[in-house]
This record gives C-alpha cells, structure tokens and sequence, in this order.
C-alpha cells in the first residue's frame, strides 16, 4: 500500500508538469529535446515531462515608452525628443527564437530609429510635421522588427524639448510675423479705402447733384444726436447766378 499511494502522488506530480493552461491572449512555443515543434494554444496544452520546454509570449499590443533622446537637428538645433511605440507579436515563434529578448531589442530599435530620423530634419520641420515623422518612424521599426515576428502599429512623437534661448528666439519670431501681419492687413485696409473714395469720387464728378445728397445725408446724421451743433450746408449752385451777374457788370 504504501509504494501505491507513492505512485499516486508520482503521477499526479508527472500530470501536474505535463499539463499547462494557457488564455486567450497567450501562446507556448514548445521546444522538444531543445528543438522548436512549434506554437501552441489558447487552452489546455499537454507536455511530455523533462522532455518538452514551453516559452510562454503574450500577443496583447505592448505599449512602451522611448525615454528622451538628445537629437541635433540638421540645422544644428540641440533638441530632446521622446515617443511612445505600439506593437504586439504575430509570430510567436520568431519572438523567441530570432531575438534574444524582444521588448529590450524593439526599445533599443525604436530609439535608435528616432535619433536617426530626428537628425535627419530641421527643426521647423519637426514641429510642424510630426505625422510625416511619425510615418517614417513606424515604416522604419516595423521593417527593422518584422525578421522578429513583431508588427509596429504605431509610433507617437510625444514631446520635443527646446532649450531655453531657441524658445524666446521662437517667441520673437512669432510677435514679428503677427506684428508684419497686422501691417500687411492695415495697409490693405487703407488700400481698400482708397479705391472705394476714387470710385466715390468719379461718381460726384459725373453726377455733381450727388454732393448735395450727401451733404443732406450728413445733415440728417448729425441732427440723430442729442445737443449736437447742427451745420446746414448752402450749397454753391445757389450763388452762381449772382457770381455771374457780377462778373458781366465788371467787364460792362
């Protein structure tokens, strides 16, 4: 009895390392005698004990953040930039058996990459567009990471850190072209003005009866508001019968 209940607890210790469970998310890649047979899983996995070794990999995207990264851009402006990478495995037999440890090699990769790529622009440029940064980044550590089984999602440039001088020139910059701004839109403003009152005028010249009309117009302007002075305008036409007399009486 005592060698049965001894092989009892042998087997149940031999089915206890034989039998794996793995969810939904995870895959085992089994090695056999330390060759690859392949992956397996979702579910209930049954090893040969002693004989087969699993590796456990997760496919759940792995969001990781690329620490900062002193770039010199290719104006020669010392920046530093950080990004945020999002990728998963496809492969799960490549993750283990191309790469020693997938998360520190796509880590290095990735921040690698943005220096390179940082480097390669000018500051204007990489402030102002970071989706064609970002595009490039992902197409280049994607292709870089794809012999590994590893499939690069997305990659996010996060934050650029300027120094300090590079900001106030940027803040002088910007107070400038608002103030050329302002210029330009009140000198087309006057420009505007212009040609309306040349318009206006062409019109009196054609038309002199229009000045009168405006001269009612303003009249009736100002007598609208309380204790005005109100100035009625004679017009000119009124005298030039009397202007006229008296000019014939100086040549008779």
């Amino acid at each position: 009895m005592p060698y049965f209940g001894g092989l009892i607890i042998l087997v149940i210790l031999i089915l206890a390392s034989a039998i794996r469970i793995l969810r939904e998310y995870e895959r085992g890649v089994i090695f056999r005698l330390g060759r690859l047979i392949g992956a397996k899983g979702p579910g209930l996995i049954i090893l040969i004990p002693i004989i087969d070794k699993m590796v456990k990999t997760s496919l759940r995207t792995v969001v990781m953040d690329v620490p900062p990264q002193d770039v010199i851009t290719k104006d020669n402006v010392s920046v530093q930039v950080n990004a945020v990478i999002y990728f998963r495995v496809i492969n799960p037999e490549k993750a283990v058996v191309e790469v020693e440890n997938y998360l520190f090699a796509t880590s290095q990769l990735a921040q690698t990459t943005l220096r390179s790529i940082a480097g390669q622009v000018e500051l204007d440029e990489l402030l102002a567009e970071r989706d064609k940064i970002n595009m490039e980044l992902q197409n280049i550590i994607d292709h870089q990471s794809d012999p590994w089984g590893i499939k690069v999602s997305l990659v996010e440039v996060k934050h650029i850190d300027l120094p300090l001088e590079m900001k106030r020139a940027m803040a002088k910059q910007a107070e400038a072209e608002r103030e050329r701004r302002s210029k330009v839109i009140n000198a087309a403003g006057e420009f505007q003005a212009a040609q309306k009152l040349s318009e206006a005028a062409a019109i009196i010249e054609k038309y002199p009866v229009a000045l009168q009309l405006r001269y009612l117009q303003t009249l009736s302007e100002i007598s609208a508001e309380n204790n005005s002075t109100t100035i009625f305008p004679v017009p000119i036409d009124l005298f030039q019968p009397f202007i006229k007399k008296m000019m014939s009486d100086d040549k008779g």
